[in-house]
């Protein structure tokens, strides 16, 4: 009998529809479904090897499966690369966050999107005070208060770090977050601080992909959490209808 492909949800941002991903020989994705609906923030896990920073480099760009369709808003896309993929929305924090330290808040908020005062043949002379002043409102938004936009990124604290890196997607209206293990090496209350910042993306009417190996964290921060095993979704919940022993149990 064949199989049926499963319906994507009506509010769908994405849907995932039989992706599987092989490295030589090591089948990473086995034929995942998943759906990552509009206003929610999906809480990933799953130990090293389960498949997750797999299907987020799919999402993302980094990779391509080599089997099944991922759709946008019900329109099957090729992602093929992070450009393409911020293109549609969908952008990456990644625990060692690709910020430049040697540089500006300012600078690292527009890194490869920088606004010019006028060019020629795609070379221009950069808005530098468009920049500040839209750096200094991005980071507002999203509650983060630093002395200056012309700040050396470097002289930064972690979670200072990934306030910026939210702040950006926030500017650049990314319909997708995905935050990689962002409180990872940060003190409680920057963690805490991150935490907050995740919570309230839908409010800005972004989604959200919120992976850690810390299930407390998931559970107080996520409307829904998705388990992986060995390239397979083992446990698809919301959060209010789970407790951290089952996770643990089928982890």
């Amino acid at each position: 009998m064949n199989a049926v492909t499963p319906t994507a949800a009506a509010d769908a941002l994405i849907a995932c529809r039989g992706l599987h991903k092989w490295y030589s020989g090591v089948h990473a994705l086995k034929g995942i479904d998943l759906d990552i609906r509009a206003g929610e923030v999906l809480g990933l896990v799953g130990d090293n090897g389960a498949g997750k920073s797999t299907l987020i480099k799919c999402l993302s760009g980094v990779e391509t499966p080599d089997d099944g369709t991922i759709a946008v808003e019900g329109r099957t896309v090729r992602i093929g690369t992070p450009k393409r993929a911020m293109r549609l929305g969908i952008e990456t924090i990644h625990q060692y966050n690709s910020m430049v330290p040697t540089m500006s808040i300012a600078r690292n908020l527009f890194i490869g999107r920088e606004p010019v005062r006028f060019g020629l043949g795609g070379v221009g002379l950069m808005d530098q005070r468009r920049m500040r002043r839209e750096a200094v409102a991005a980071l507002r938004d999203v509650d983060l208060h630093l002395r200056s936009a012309d700040a050396l990124v470097g002289e930064l604290s972690g979670g200072q770090r990934q306030g910026v890196a939210i702040a950006r997607a926030m500017h650049f209206r990314s319909r997708l977050l995905i935050l990689d293990e962002p409180t990872n090496h940060l003190s409680v209350k920057e963690t805490e601080k991150v935490l907050g910042f995740t919570r309230g993306l839908p409010a800005q009417g972004v989604t959200g992909i919120f992976i850690s190996h810390n299930m407390h964290h998931v559970l107080e921060t996520c409307d829904r959490v998705v388990a992986m095993a060995r390239g397979e979704i083992v446990l698809d919940r919301r959060v209010a209808d789970v407790g951290i022993d089952e996770l643990h149990a089928v982890l």
